[in-house]
């Protein structure tokens, strides 16, 4: 058996040259903004940290641990997630099912496309939205961080795109068997559905986590903060009434560069975990050989 070794070429190089290049930039930032949240002060203040950390300190991350509040925004943000990616998955599904029929099989279809295009491309404004959910006593709960959000369109016509494109043989040899429609979507169209759902529900992770601003408006209360709401009101503040001379010193080194990074580093390591179990079904197609004549 002949066998032909493939030998690397210019192009080979600069294309792997090319991609350590662009893995360095897509790094870097994060790297760097690590080395601060590590840094003393004064070696933050003069600029003098680049990627490795200068007189090596927890002080930043001490200074975000030190209050409770920390905990009960992380515990408030998981529940978020939680409840807002799954409400957002179950509607999405159920929305995206039907209107990836044609309109011989769903008659109001059509209609309800075009409902759904319009509320992507208009909205009330912000005064309106905030004074129907307080209407609906939803301020200062969880469900007002959850419902209003609830039916992402985007979403919705990303998966829905994805159903029309399956082979309609699917759909013709199912029902033939005796399958019903929900049948169909639980046993055949989701599971042939996993790399769309799976993109979409990330984009909902990743909104419900980043989102600080709905926190800031709909809750009153700094207690009922999301994390996102609540290191972004975090700042280094003295109260010296309540300060000894070991924590003047502490703060003494702490520096609201740091203090930043250190946000932005805590607030991405979720999503870091999360995105590795997910990203494998951007890269491949299901529907490949899944008809065979």
């Amino acid at each position: 058996m002949n066998t032909t070794k493939h030998r690397l070429t210019l192009a080979d190089y600069l294309l792997a040259a090319l991609l350590v290049l662009i893995t360095i930039v897509c790094i870097a930032p994060i790297w760097h903004t690590i080395a601060i949240s590590l840094s003393d002060k004064s070696a933050v203040e003069g600029g003098k940290v680049l990627f490795l950390p200068v007189d090596f300190t927890w002080n930043a991350y001490l200074k975000i641990l030190d209050d409770g509040k920390f905990f009960r925004a992380f515990a408030i943000s998981i529940e978020r997630v939680a409840l807002g990616a799954g409400i957002q998955f179950i509607i999405t599904v159920l929305m995206a099912y039907p209107l990836a029929l044609n309109s011989r099989e769903f008659a109001g279809r059509n209609v309800y496309m075009w409902i759904i295009v319009f509320t992507m491309l208009f909205g009330g404004g912000l005064i309106p939205w905030y004074l129907v959910i307080k209407s609906l006593g939803m301020i200062n709960s969880i469900w007002a961080l959850v419902i209003p959000g609830a039916v992402p369109v985007f979403n919705i016509i990303l998966v829905m795109n994805f159903l029309r494109n399956l082979p309609k043989e699917l759909k013709e040899a199912a029902y033939i068997d005796g399958a019903g429609p929900w049948y169909l979507l639980l046993r055949i169209y989701i599971p042939l559905a996993v790399p769309a759902l799976a993109t979409v529900t990330l984009f909902s992770i990743v909104s419900h986590w980043n989102d600080f601003f709905q926190g800031l408006i709909l809750m009153s209360k700094p207690e009922n903060y999301p994390l996102q709401t609540y290191i972004q009101q975090l700042v280094v503040q003295i109260d010296l009434n309540e300060t000894d001379s070991v924590k003047l010193e502490e703060l003494a080194k702490l520096s609201n560069k740091s203090l930043n990074a250190a946000k932005i580093f805590v607030t991405i390591i979720p999503v870091l975990i999360v995105y590795p179990f997910l990203q494998r079904y951007f890269i491949h197609g299901i529907t490949l050989g899944s008809v065979k004549e």
